[in-house]
């Protein structure tokens, strides 16, 4: 059932057994008379388990329900003492869940195909379509149905604390129930959770369809710095094209360029008859347009007005929360399932660290000049054989020239990676490919009978160096959603404890992508490079997170504000972050290029599930030294959804940290440095 709030876009209450006042009804007195209506119907010895269930139901029962009446009877003909009967409850619940939410994904990516999928050019029809969405409706009516009062009464809801003190002895029985319970912790209204869907595809739309014709920019002396059709979706493309020019031997100039693009973006002063428009030429200097159009008028802030529109909607759900009563406690508390101070820690930990500084040395002297801000993304330690962006792209535009190409081809991508033949046969046959118009996604299935969903960006001429490289990262994420759909033992465990689990999976993917091309090869070398490779990637994420995290304790402390002053807020927290931990390292002071990320516009506090996805990878890969880690990785996730630190040490035997991380790089620079 978890996953089925995930689909609805619902937010979960996982952090507390304690139930708000009683919804609608005074019926204080009258929850003392039903429980001992049961008591005296079943015997004393469910008093304890009659008690909580009543009073999780009587929490949340509302006058549209029916009388105290109707509820005293429902409690009377609905509590199960039978334990067999209670089972095959269950067991009904398990596959009718799974169906709900199976056939939910997949309505779901039916109404936003047009809009997700690269399948010829879009229609008006095809962004309607994409608001729709029966999701935000099923929340509520299995309130009205009673299904949920019916779970309530009969399964008793957990705190995220009681989960991680009590749950290394339960079973996965028992954490199935346990997740099933807290479903149905809140009430949200439909309508809520419609308002909530609209705002977040809207946003989404607005950022999957967010590119910059680079042709189009012409530097200082007139020349077109960037080839023809070469389209860069903010921020992933910008980003993706800035990395390849490390490579490049006059790649300086093109990075200052998508730098200032960048900066205008963050700024907005970016003209808006530049985006999606190859048909203008942009004077970047000047910032000015010429040709078919010179109408120089800046967006109208509308990146900032959608993250406000998500702020609100998010705001609206506030008040049918439990103990966290923000969307912040919500995001980190029950669906991150780790407190904020816990993961905020972490990234200041590794941000304040030696390693970091020393790190940002290394780079520094590899470059050979002082550091400029977008050399956040270094990523020269990764080793390619001397392989420009464009050799790389020639070879997988000539392997991967159509999604169906990227699928035929996965069984030998993993059989390289350690899986069996029939592992590989098996994962192939349960993912497919599907060509994007955004940067990329993966997609998991709600039920077996379906397929998880790899998108990655594919061009005429084939699949690109950056798009083979996310289709890598995506096929990470892919294949433990498929051992976490297939192999836990119920499928309300569904999936891991939380995005970073899954985001780990997709980078330990991710950084063999050379080697799947018959590059790249590990050995003792290569091995400190990419630790480094990791500890730089996480501190940059970690810093972009932190201002996210600051900029939603801005917005709940400045309710009212206006798309503008939203702005200004995020430069200004851009500023702090980077002064706070780049200013030393970099030499610099004032910038704002931590703004840039895509997704504080369109998601919600995501970004921290990177940070820590790039620290549970290094626990990954170290723990996988000298070991098969394809097997090791069906078992791990065969563990389900359950506690965060419960999962690391069913795992790999230790609960989620940064010491692996930090100890690779500090082991790195030292072997660098003899």
């Amino acid at each position: 059932m978890q996953k089925i709030i995930r689909t609805l876009g619902i937010l979960l209450i996982l952090t507390t057994i304690i139930l708000p006042a009683y919804g609608g009804l005074n019926m204080e007195q009258s929850v003392d008379d039903v429980i001992k209506q049961l008591v005296e119907k079943f015997g004393i010895r469910y008093k304890d388990s009659i008690t909580t269930g009543v009073s999780q139901v009587a929490k949340l029962w509302q006058e549209k329900d029916g009388s105290i009446d109707d509820m005293t009877e429902f409690c009377l003909n609905n509590f199960i003492i039978d334990e067999n009967e209670k089972a095959l409850s269950f067991q009904k619940i398990t596959r009718n869940f799974e169906q709900l939410s199976g056939l939910l994904v997949e309505m779901d990516r039916s109404m936003t195909w047009g809009m997700q999928i690269d399948e010829g050019p879009m229609t008006a029809v095809d962004a309607l379509f994409s608001q729709f969405s029966l999701s935000p409706y099923v929340g509520s009516t299995l309130f009205d149905t009673k299904i949920a009062f019916w779970v309530l009464l009969n399964f008793p809801v957990y705190s995220t604390g009681d989960c991680a003190r009590m749950g290394k002895t339960w079973s996965a029985q028992k954490w199935a129930e346990v997740r099933l319970a807290q479903t149905f912790e809140d009430r949200i209204p439909a309508e809520v959770s419609e308002l909530n869907h609209s705002v977040r595809v809207d946003a989404e739309n607005y950022i999957s369809n967010y590119n910059i014709p680079m042709h189009s920019i012409v530097d200082e002396n007139g020349a077109r710095p960037f080839p023809e059709g070469l389209n860069l979706i903010t921020h992933w493309g910008l980003r993706d094209e800035l990395k390849a020019q490390y490579q490049e031997k006059d790649g300086l100039k093109r990075q200052e360029i998508i730098y200032d693009v960048m900066k205008k973006i963050i700024t907005q002063e970016i003209p808006a008859a530049v985006i999606n428009n190859p048909k203008v030429d942009w004077n970047i200097a000047e910032n000015t347009l010429f040709g078919e159009s010179n109408d120089n008028s800046p967006e109208p802030d509308t990146r900032y007005q959608k993250l406000r529109n998500i702020f609100l909607a998010e705001k609206k759900a506030d008040p049918h929360s439990v103990m966290n009563k923000t969307f912040i406690d919500r995001k980190f508390n029950s669906e991150r399932r780790m407190t904020e101070e816990r993961v905020k820690n972490l990234f200041e930990e590794l941000l304040g660290s030696d390693e970091f500084r020393e790190t940002a040395k290394l780079v520094k002297s590899r470059l050979g000049r002082n550091l400029r801000p977008f050399d956040i993304w270094y990523n020269g330690f990764k080793t390619s054989e001397d392989m420009t962006t464009e050799k790389l792209s020639a070879m997988t535009m000539k392997k991967y020239p159509t999604a169906q190409a990227f699928w035929e081809q996965m069984p030998e991508m993993l059989m390289k990676l350690g899986f069996s033949p029939e592992k590989a046969n098996f994962l192939q046959a349960n993912i497919q490919v599907d060509p994007s118009r955004g940067a990329g996604h993966a997609m998991e299935a709600g039920r077996r009978e379906d397929k998880a969903r790899l998108r990655t960006r594919i061009g005429k001429k084939g699949m690109d160096y950056k798009g083979y490289n996310i289709a890598v990262h995506e096929f990470g994420h892919n294949v433990e959603q498929t051992f976490s759909l297939h192999r836990v033992e119920n499928t309300l465990l569904q999936g891991v404890p939380n995005t970073a689990f899954t985001e780990a999976f997709a980078f330990y993917f991710q950084e063999r992508d050379l080697e799947l091309l018959g590059m790249g090869k590990r050995d003792e070398h290569n091995e400190h490079l990419l630790a480094l490779q990791r500890m730089w990637g996480a501190c940059e994420i970690a810093a972009v997170s932190l201002v996210e995290m600051r900029l939603w304790h801005w917005m709940y402390d400045h309710e009212n504000f206006t798309p503008e002053e939203l702005k200004q807020a995020t430069l200004q927290i851009s500023k702090d972050v980077w002064n706070e931990f780049f200013a030393g390292p970099f030499g610099a002071k004032d910038e704002i290029i931590l703004g840039i990320y895509s997704h504080m516009i369109e998601i919600g506090l995501y970004l921290p599930d990177y940070p820590l996805g790039h620290i549970i990878h290094a626990q990954y890969e170290a723990f996988g030294k000298g070991k098969n880690f394809a097997q090791e990785m069906e078992r791990m996730c065969s563990a389900g959804a359950i506690d965060p630190d419960i999962w690391m040490l069913k795992a790999i035997g230790t609960p989620v940290s940064s010491k692996p991380l930090r100890q690779g790089a500090r082991e790195a620079i030292a072997y660098l440095r003899k």
